[in-house]
């Protein structure tokens, strides 16, 4: 599938949406494959990407901006400023977080603040919890055996 079929895609599946649409892990890595200038935007704490894992994908398209803090989980008052120095207005921009819901805010503030084609990327990174209560084994980035680093 095309760059412009997965985009066209995530826009109708985010068709009333306060940012551009919504993508599957699998779209996301198809993306970023296909296009050296799709950015990933990481969103989860920082401690959440050293204890946790990240996305193995090349430097170049890679960011992160933390959502909320580490410690304390309040929310980055310098998100937009941050977001703006890593990114431009007119990048493709997919955020993740751990399962689908920070990135979903920073996409609609992103979109508020000229990042037109900001998208979130769905089920996050580590999807949501089993019925052990465990993560990475129910929708996800990881679950989905994409390339990623960590614990």
């Amino acid at each position: 599938m095309s760059t412009n079929d997965i985009l066209e895609r995530a826009r109708e599946r985010g068709n009333g949406l306060p940012y551009a649409g919504a993508v599957t892990p699998q779209e996301a890595h198809q993306l970023i494959q296909g296009n050296p200038t799709v950015r990933l935007i990481d969103v989860r704490t920082n401690a959440e990407r050293d204890w946790v894992g990240r996305v193995a994908i090349d430097d170049a398209q890679h960011g992160a901006v933390q959502w909320s803090t580490y410690p304390g989980g309040v929310p980055n008052p310098e998100f937009v400023q941050q977001l703006s120095a890593i990114a431009r207005k007119d990048d493709v921009l997919l955020f993740l977080c751990r399962s689908g819901v920070r990135s979903r805010h920073a996409a609609k503030l992103a979109t508020e603040n000229g990042f037109a084609n900001s998208f979130d990327i769905l089920e996050g990174f580590e999807g949501d919890k089993n019925a052990e209560g465990h993560r990475k084994s129910v929708g996800g980035w990881c679950k989905a055996g994409l390339p990623w680093v960590g614990a």
